[in-house]
């Protein structure tokens, strides 16, 4: 079912955005302001900077690292289950969390099976919604990617609150019992296409009840035939054979039911495989789409570590004694938050191009990240953290960039793909910043290279996306053509 041009950019389109909003709230609010429970994790376990921020690293990282998988969930499945499948492993990765022995016990509860919950809801919530909007999808993409910020927001202050009344095993128990509401969100997610998976069921159903009235109906004739007087010999003669053909094949699919349904399933299964990853190679043949992915990674890689670090930073530089009542965490997530709908805004603008504006975002980016080791003032690490907050607010690009780059039938798969390299850069950012200041006692060497990672990401997208790229390509394949200038060669990408 192809979906008209009266649902989408509106109508329930609206709903899906706020329950999006909603689920990113309710899923990513405790791992993103995970800064806030990072001291406290140091205090009650006494482990090392670099393997406690494993814990961060992972709940952030493993859901983006297992995009493909979790972007296959909803191809197959749909946005609604698969939400409602994340809300019990969210929910119950930060209950399990509150009895945590130790900091590999940690690792499991809080950064796999939260990170895995987190990362079907962001696959789902993002396909959804580039499903329901086309003229508006930036705008829609920002709003619902906003909510990770408010949940940001609203999680480093409660959780805050929440240690100092009940301690960190009650607020992870609260917490959790909060994020049960991620399946209420699953309710509004009413598909506009039938996934993959009721597809073929509604198949096989069909096929079953044809095998069955066909039989029925000739069983029935005979009796009748058999029975009636005014039957002629070629009719009888005709659903007699009818008969024997049915009985045939139902005996020759008893005497192959052990083997053909398993080899057929095999066969089935090697050919999803082999399309899938023919896909995937051919997506990775599109130099834009390869670039965005190094860029995606290296930005991950530098800019996800002031998110959990910019705490201890402050305390360790002596510029605060303890966690202020509006953390630094939180001055960034309202920025992010900010950010997200202005780029979403901007994105949307024709004259814009989206990847160089995602690279303009990575240059501010990377240049804050170099600023942090020379500022010695809590204000100026308030700036700071409202600076990367904002430029950080360009993830609600990635979904619009990878459309535009690959087209929305590809979109599941590509995001998948992007989201991959995002999530192996945010898994090991935080751990090489925490060994950095067990080698060092010093964040400053740490956020160098953390600054230097963001500007190499920005340089490799801008070089490898000039249009010259494509001129060339088109000039080999296409040698008979003329062209008048050189703009009828190229088209833009984004």
């Amino acid at each position: 079912m192809e979906p008209s041009q009266k649902v989408l950019d509106g109508g329930w389109g609206w709903a899906i955005v706020a329950a999006s909003f909603m689920a990113q709230l309710l899923a990513y609010g405790s791992p993103q302001s995970v800064g806030v429970l990072y001291p406290e994790w140091l205090q009650a376990f006494r482990q090392g900077k670099g393997m406690t921020a494993w814990v961060g690293s992972l709940v952030a990282g493993v859901g983006l690292v297992a995009s493909p998988v979790c972007s296959a969930c909803v191809d197959n499945f749909g946005a609604r289950p698969v939400t409602i499948f994340s809300g019990v492993m969210v929910a119950g990765g930060l209950m399990l969390s509150a009895f945590a022995p130790n900091v590999q016990f940690l690792i499991f509860s809080y950064g796999i099976v939260v990170g895995l919950g987190c990362g079907l809801v962001y696959a789902a919530t993002l396909t959804i919604t580039c499903q329901y909007f086309e003229k508006r999808r930036g705008l829609a993409l920002g709003i619902v990617t906003t909510g990770t910020s408010f949940g940001t927001f609203i999680y480093a202050t409660s959780q805050n609150e929440l240690i100092v009344i009940y301690g960190l095993d009650g607020c992870l128990l609260i917490i959790g019992a909060v994020a049960l509401n991620l399946m209420a969100c699953a309710g509004f997610m009413r598909p506009l296409n039938m996934p993959g998976y009721y597809l073929k069921q509604k198949a096989a159903l069909e096929r079953s009840t044809e095998e069955q009235l066909f039989e029925k109906h000739t069983l029935e004739d005979l009796k009748i035939s058999t029975g009636s007087n005014t039957t002629t010999p070629q009719k009888t003669k005709e659903l007699l054979i009818a008969a024997d053909v049915t009985d045939l094949v139902q005996t020759e699919s008893k005497r192959g039911s052990l083997l053909a349904p398993v080899m057929k399933a095999i066969k089935k299964k090697q050919q999803a495989y082999s399309k899938y990853t023919q896909s995937t190679y051919e997506i990775l043949q599109n130099q834009a789409m390869v670039a965005y992915c190094i860029a995606v990674f290296l930005f991950s890689l530098g800019a996800f570590p002031p998110v959990l670090f910019i705490e201890d930073v402050a305390q360790s530089q002596g510029l605060i004694e303890e966690v202020s009542v509006i953390p630094l965490v939180s001055i960034g997530a309202i920025a992010t938050c900010v950010g997200k709908l202005v780029l979403g805004i901007l994105v949307d603008i024709r004259w814009i191009n989206g990847i160089y504006l995602y690279a303009f975002t990575m240059f501010a980016g990377g240049a804050a990240l170099l600023v942090i080791p020379i500022i010695k003032s809590y204000l100026g690490l308030q700036i700071l953290s409202v600076i990367l907050g904002f430029f950080s607010g360009n993830w609600s690009l990635t979904s619009y960039i990878t459309t535009k780059i690959v087209g929305l039938d590809r979109l599941t798969q590509a995001h998948g793909v992007l989201m991959f390299f995002g999530g192996l850069g945010i898994m090991l950012g935080p751990p090489v910043v925490g060994w950095f200041f067990d080698w060092m006692q010093s964040y400053d060497l740490a956020f160098f290279f953390s600054g230097s990672c963001v500007l190499l990401g920005a340089l490799v997208l801008s070089v490898l996306t000039l249009p010259c790229w494509n001129r060339k390509s088109g000039d080999s394949e296409r040698p008979d053509i003329q062209y008048t200038s050189n703009c009828d060669k190229v088209a833009c990408v984004a």
